[in-house]
């Protein structure tokens, strides 16, 4: 995901994919816990499709 298709999004938008992505980050945590992961590079992937997401949120609250 890259943060130019973020940041066409409305408010809503991305609050609702922030949240999406915050569930999706503990499910795969859970699952290396469990050891049924298969690539922890998804977990980094996550974390900063999170970073992006909130970033464009800081953004559209400053302009």
């Amino acid at each position: 995901m890259k943060y130019t298709e973020i940041s066409e999004k409305s408010r809503e938008e991305l609050e609702k994919m922030l949240k999406e992505k915050k569930m999706e980050l503990f499910e795969l945590k859970l699952k290396l816990k469990t050891m049924q992961l298969t690539n922890p590079n998804e977990i980094r992937a996550c974390r900063k499709d999170i970073a992006r997401i909130k970033t464009a949120i800081s953004a559209q609250k400053n302009a």
